[in-house]
């Protein structure tokens, strides 16, 4: 078990704004051969379940006055998390993420990457390249192909997109870098916020948080299953028109519930401010100008509800040419360099061992929250916080070492995932899923129950 101070660890833990040396209260378990890859992946994961479980350590001695309880993160449990997606199964059915269009694609100048995992965004690049849907995969990737290798990377890049659906061409790594969080408080001192104080009832650190949880895919998802694992009554919400994929749901629907609210409709968004009355933290993971027009911008919410804590996800960071743009782990991956880095030895290009920016980020996302409800606890003022994939892809490229291609712990655990797993009925069947790695001494070792039904929900709080 290492007994240093992790330098990921306290890397991440300062950019949270918490005491140096408070990052040597967590500890690792290690595993071999956990997230093999080229760049310091093991190190990454680690460290985000590492001072998120530090910051719910942290949380829990605030509230009931005790000492900080000790915080042991198992390697082997944070790299069968990784892949959750992967190790999920559905009365014994497993579930790949990826549709058949979502690829890398040799292109007449270099290589791209599309995304095509929902129907609506398969239809658009489809569309925008002129290639009819006749709903016969293996021909439609043969005709994707032959189109993509007639054109420039850049331009099917920018057509894509402008028709509404994600891609990228691949990039070589660049000399830029992200910050990985980004906090503002906003507000404090006396009247509503007030209430916003944590109460001392309650084992788990955000027992009694009310979140609001406006996020999709993985990155967000897991920082609320988290918050959920940890007490908070979480809330997921999401357009009617819109739905997400059963098989996702299943994964990242533990700890929360589910509902949907058309915030065009002037009753639905009239619930959802009712929600936003009494709501400690919202959790954004759209693109910022699609909750513009509901008058739901982050620094509207922060002043209408004092007190709130406002979290925003976004793929590619909060400046620049591309922050307004959807996207997803795998397509930076690819815009970052990181594909590029893991290519194979044919050269086309590789990826991470798992969705690694996405899971970390999540984690990362949740310790943040818990750090500011500790924060908002002392001086009832709101946080604007703020983390992106790009972030976590700079941390992973920039910041972190290398580990030694020798390295073998001695003290290891067998890398053997089963040991992380657990299986409970739910409303999509019997579930197989990975248990939660966040691990602090007395912490919960799983989730209370399974995922609702997406959408089924009702729209109040517990």
């Amino acid at each position: 078990m290492t007994q240093d101070i992790d330098v990921a660890t306290a890397h991440a833990w300062s950019a949270l704004g918490g005491a140096p040396e408070s990052a040597g209260r967590v500890t690792y378990v290690p595993a071999p051969g956990v997230l093999p890859s080229r760049l310091p992946v093991r190190r990454l994961a680690r460290a985000s379940v590492g001072v998120c479980s530090l910051a719910a350590a942290e949380l829990v001695a605030l509230r009931t006055g005790r000492e900080v309880p000790a915080v042991r993160v198992h390697e082997a449990a944070v790299g069968a998390a990784f892949v959750s997606e992967r190790h999920l199964r559905i009365d014994g059915r497993a579930w790949s993420p990826f549709a058949p269009l979502s690829s890398f694609w040799p292109t007449a100048d270099g290589w791209v990457r599309t995304h095509a995992n929902y129907p609506h965004h398969r239809a658009r690049l489809l569309s925008s390249l002129g290639i009819p849907d006749d709903g016969d995969d293996d021909a439609l990737r043969e005709k994707l192909a032959e189109v993509l290798r007639a054109r420039p990377a850049r331009w099917i890049q920018e057509t894509v997109y402008g028709a509404g659906a994600p891609a990228v061409a691949v990039a070589e790594p660049g000399t830029r870098r992200w910050p990985l969080i980004e906090s503002r408080r906003v507000g404090g001192g006396a009247g509503r916020a007030a209430r916003r104080r944590l109460s001392a009832d309650g084992e788990l650190p955000a027992h009694g948080v009310r979140v609001l949880d406006l996020t999709r895919v993985i990155a967000g998802p897991v920082a609320t299953r988290t918050l959920g694992l940890l007490g908070a009554d979480v809330l997921r919400v999401d357009p009617p028109l819109l739905p997400e994929d059963p098989k996702a749901h299943a994964d990242t629907g533990f700890g929360k519930r589910s509902t949907r609210l058309d915030l065009g409709a002037p009753a639905d968004l009239a619930v959802f401010r009712e929600l936003l009355d009494s709501a400690d933290v919202v959790v954004l993971g759209y693109r910022a100008d699609s909750l513009d027009r509901y008058g739901l911008t982050p620094d509207t919410l922060l002043e209408r509800y004092p007190g709130l804590i406002v979290a925003g996800l976004d793929a590619w960071g909060w400046t620049g040419p591309w922050r307004e743009r959807r996207g997803f782990d795998s397509l930076v991956q690819a815009a970052k360099g990181i594909s590029l880095i893991e290519r194979g030895a044919d050269g086309r290009p590789g990826v991470l061992p798992a969705q690694a920016l996405d899971h970390s980020t999540g984690y990362l996302l949740a310790a943040a929250i818990l750090r500011a409800l500790g924060e908002r606890h002392d001086d009832g003022a709101g946080r604007l916080l703020r983390l992106s994939l790009a972030g976590t892809a700079s941390w992973l490229m920039h910041d972190i070492e290398p580990e030694p291609a020798s390295e073998r712990p001695e003290a290891a655990e067998a890398n053997d995932p089963e040991v992380w797993m657990a299986r409970t009925p739910s409303p999509y069947g019997e579930l197989r899923y990975v248990r939660s790695p966040v691990n602090y001494e007395g912490g919960p070792g799983d989730w209370a129950g399974p995922p609702s039904m997406w959408g089924t929900d009702p729209a109040r709080w517990l």
